[in-house]
């Protein structure tokens, strides 16, 4: 890599979740390495701070760090206007667009893919319900996003190589792309807390999105009425009115705090079907046990009997009967931190260079 020039593109910088702490190892691996994205707010910029990073001209519209969902139309464009002509190398972090650059013709493209974009290809029907728009809108927003789905799968043809963040998304990359990719799982903060001391509560971690399946979990614990406790922002407006007295939403909490109620908790709570799961492995390297749908990226994260316990419909009395069956077991919590450990940072930055720095040096040969 010493004698090669690489970019890195991210799909937008408006929140920070598991697909920002993957762009942030990016940047260890490759520190002089300019990050293009779409947008960036203020948040972003600190939590990415020292990163040269180059916003596309969605930036400059007003109001476009804070509805950004209504330029989705724009988004294919200004990947395209953006000029890579300088780098031999780029390397995109995507689970949209970032994916849909214009390569410069001697260059090699390597996609990390959290996922197929998901409003296009798996969520459609799901992304429209959930935006609430009018009907008389609904079909127009729905040809919309056939077109842009024809533009991704073409710009999914010009990636030289994909890399899955797990063998489900492998799966889909291959079904919706039919591209084939290679595995690595994401980096996750498994050096964090741990502690014996366990308390009687539940905890779930997540975007308050509707395909995160945060409802289900509502019902479940609203007919339990067990003490629950939700962090992460979004529509919280929406779920606390659907909640009852026994479920507590933090909202938005630093690393060291959300730590701390991961090693206390009872038991992590993961209702959706996730790519990966980072937030699920954080909690096993807290030495949380998770009741989880058995669907997903959770297949190859946990260990059905020692790191928790599945459940198999997606619905809340599948989830409810799991939890009392969890409140029957033991469960040794040094083994789930332990089993944690192969998702670390170190290892990802390894695999991710030693893998570039692999097909690179094969197509110089």
């Amino acid at each position: 890599m010493k004698d090669r020039k690489l970019a890195i593109t991210h799909d937008h910088l408006f929140q920070i979740g598991g697909a920002e702490r993957v762009l942030l190892e990016f940047h260890k691996i490759y520190p002089k390495s300019p990050i293009y994205t779409l947008i960036c707010n203020k948040r972003s910029r600190e939590f990415l701070s020292g990163c040269d990073i180059r916003t596309s001209y969605i930036q400059k519209i007003p109001l476009s760090t804070k509805l950004f969902k209504l330029f989705l139309t724009l988004m294919p464009k200004a990947w395209e206007s953006f000029d890579f002509s300088e780098y031999d190398v780029i390397l995109s972090s995507a689970s949209a667009f970032a994916k849909g650059i214009v390569k410069p013709k001697n260059a090699t493209h390597f996609c990390y893919c959290h996922t197929p974009t998901r409003y296009l290809w798996s969520d459609m029907e799901e992304y429209v319900d959930g935006l609430r728009v009018p009907g008389f809108l609904r079909s127009i927003l729905i040809n919309i996003l056939e077109n842009m789905k024809e533009w991704d799968y073409k710009k999914a043809q010009e990636v030289d190589y994909f890399i899955a963040n797990s063998k489900f998304i492998a799966q889909r990359i291959k079904k919706y792309y039919n591209k084939e990719s290679h595995v690595i799982y994401p980096p996750v903060d498994v050096e964090n807390f741990y502690s014996d001391t366990k308390e009687n509560y539940y905890i779930l971690v997540s975007r308050l999105r509707p395909y995160k399946k945060i409802d289900l979990a509502i019902q479940a614990f609203n007919q339990l009425k067990l003490p629950l406790k939700i962090i992460g922002g979004g529509d919280i407006n929406y779920y606390k009115s659907k909640a009852k007295n026994n479920i507590e939403f933090l909202g938005e909490i630093g690393d060291e705090e959300k730590f701390k109620y991961l090693s206390r908790a009872k038991a992590f709570i993961h209702p959706q079907e996730e790519d990966f799961g980072i937030s699920l492995v954080e909690a096993l390297a807290s030495g949380c046990p998770v009741i989880a749908y058995k669907k997903g990226g959770a297949l190859e994260t946990m260990v059905d009997g020692k790191t928790g316990v599945f459940f198999e419909e997606q619905n809340w009395p599948s989830l409810a009967e799991a939890i009392l069956d969890f409140n029957k077991m033991n469960f040794d919590h040094d083994f789930i931190k332990n089993h944690a450990q192969s998702f670390s940072k170190e290892r990802f930055e390894t695999e991710i260079a030693n893998y570039i720095n692999e097909k690179l040096n094969e197509n110089r040969n």
